[in-house]
């Protein structure tokens, strides 16, 4: 008996009360993880409030309570938002926008850096 093309797709298509396959299921991951990323969470948090209480200043304070912000919202995404469980096309589609806006403000505090020293240089400092 020869398969027709109508007959060789019936084996993809699902019934109607079977089971979805199991790449369609919802994931599961183990409360431990939670857990863990929890406990990183509130250490983070804890450096961050030690930057202030220990009196630092500067770019050193800055820099840290930058750092534990970025590890904080890095570890967010990727366990609370299942990003570290998605295809890389996703990641890239959700993640790279908001790094090439901060690279463009990057470019543009440079190029107001710049703006600013040729006028006073030009210009002579304001009244």
């Amino acid at each position: 008996m020869a398969m027709t093309e109508t007959t060789a797709h019936t084996d993809t298509i699902p019934q109607a009360g079977s089971r979805a396959p199991a790449h369609e299921q919802h994931q599961q991951h183990p409360i431990g993880l939670y857990l863990v990323v929890w406990v990183l969470l509130f250490v983070l948090s804890t450096f961050s409030y030690l930057v202030d209480y220990v009196g630092l200043q500067g770019y050193l304070r800055w820099s840290l309570i930058l750092l534990f912000m970025v590890l904080k919202a890095g570890l967010i995404v990727a366990i609370f938002m299942h990003m570290a469980w998605e295809r890389l096309a996703l990641i890239y589609a959700i993640l790279l926008p908001p790094l090439l806006v901060l690279v463009f403000v990057a470019l543009m505090v440079s190029e107001s850096h710049y703006v600013l020293f040729t006028r006073l240089a030009f210009f002579g400092a304001a009244p």
